[in-house]
């Protein structure tokens, strides 16, 4: 994509996010996809004067969105299972019973690369459609090497075919596949390991998660996938203390883990261990509004320790079915008790920051990439507190317009 062209951003109401959601009056300026000067118009540097202008007309203008946690590669629908959830069936009851995962790993093992492609546009267009510039997508529902490698070729072909940056994460170690039943470490072994090498030398992986539960992995079965993260210098990401505490988190910081995701049931050494580590809490509002959970993430406990809060979509087919980042910003203010300079610091700065993108997005400050959302409110607070209700103006991606 060729450079693009230098811009100012006029009469602007910016909320850098750089230290809290705050916003000043004030001009912006881009360079060569990166942002060159944000500020008042009057320490505006005059070599700046020049540059084609943007009216923002007093709208706001914020970081572009960055949705940190989603599974929006799959194939097939868990609606019955919505279903069966809303006739009291809990989400082990479902997932004992051959459901939940492994339904999805079935549909997704069906479709070819192009056809996985084909399904996530849709979901992909509704997060930028919204202000969302970069997401983060996880492998996880193929359970065998060619598969889970199949859906990060098609997480990265969507960086190609949509003006979005895109983090991939091998999540393999997402369930266990009925031919491995009671053999996890087999299944690590076999597919996990292995599977990890490959997407690693192909170029096809950023990250690496695992899902630390009662009905997947334990901490002790998901160190050696860890081990082989750092041996390959793969950052480390865990979903951890969903529906009980296992101590993942824990487990996941002494790795120095980027994040731990979902956390209802983190306990206080967990959060110290966090905290220690600088791993960001990514809260994912939706899967708990789905599957009506009634424990809350530790919210003062969390805050206490200075660990930073993010929020994502987890955007999934059976627990967290959600393309909307804004909305999920409601909920967390709603659900968890977040403030609105939480909820936008949590899918900007600190999204960035679990997705180890802090040098590059996720705030306006020089030298950052251009990635800039303008919206038709008046406040910061407008973006947390309306519900189902879409106020983008225009989006840009590395200073290229996307969206308007």
């Amino acid at each position: 994509m060729a450079s693009a062209a230098p811009k100012l951003f006029t009469n602007a109401l910016l909320a850098a996010m750089a230290d809290g959601a705050e916003a000043i009056e004030g001009v912006l300026a881009i360079e060569n996809g990166r942002i060159a000067y944000v500020g008042p118009e009057t320490g505006l540097p005059e070599r700046f004067a020049g540059f084609d202008t943007v009216d923002c007309g007093g709208r706001l203008v914020t970081p572009a969105l960055i949705d940190c946690h989603t599974h929006i590669v799959y194939g097939g629908s868990r609606a019955k299972e919505f279903e069966m959830r809303l006739e009291g069936a809990s989400y082990e009851e479902i997932a004992r019973a051959g459901g939940g995962i492994v339904s999805t790993v079935t549909a997704t093992n069906a479709l070819s690369e192009d056809e996985l492609v084909e399904a996530a546009l849709p979901r992909l267009d509704a997060l930028i459609s919204e202000g969302v510039a970069t997401i983060e997508i996880k492998s996880g529902y193929g359970l065998n090497i060619e598969t889970e490698l199949k859906m990060l070729r098609a997480a990265r072909r969507l960086a190609t075919l949509r003006p979005v940056r895109i983090k991939t994460t091998w999540l393999a170690a997402h369930a266990t596949p009925p031919e491995y039943k009671g053999r996890n470490a087999d299944y690590i072994a076999d597919v996990v390991l292995p599977g990890l090498e490959i997407a690693h030398r192909e170029g096809l992986v950023d990250a690496v998660d695992a899902f630390c539960e009662g009905i997947a992995f334990s901490p002790d079965e998901l160190r050696p996938v860890f081990d082989k993260a750092q041996a390959l210098g793969l950052p480390i990401k865990l979903h951890a203390e969903q529906l009980s505490n296992l101590g993942g988190a824990a487990m996941a910081a002494s790795f120095g883990a980027l994040s731990s995701d979902h956390l209802e049931y983190l306990d206080e050494a967990g959060v110290k261990a966090m905290a220690a580590a600088g791993s960001v809490a990514v809260l994912l509002p939706g899967a708990f509004y789905t599957l009506k959970e009634k424990q809350h993430p530790p919210m003062a406990a969390l805050r206490a320790a200075g660990v930073p809060l993010a929020l994502a979509t987890d955007c999934n087919p059976g627990t967290s079915p959600l393309t909307s980042l804004l909305l999920t910003m409601n909920m967390g203010a709603t659900l968890f008790g977040m403030t609105v300079a939480e909820c936008l610091t949590g899918v900007t700065a600190n999204a960035a920051r679990a997705l180890g993108l802090a040098a590059e997005t996720g705030t306006l400050e020089a030298g950052k990439a251009a990635d800039i959302a303008i919206w038709d409110v008046e406040a910061p607070a407008e973006l947390v507190y309306r519900i189902g209700f879409n106020p983008l103006s225009r989006l840009y991606v590395s200073g290229h317009e996307v969206a308007r």
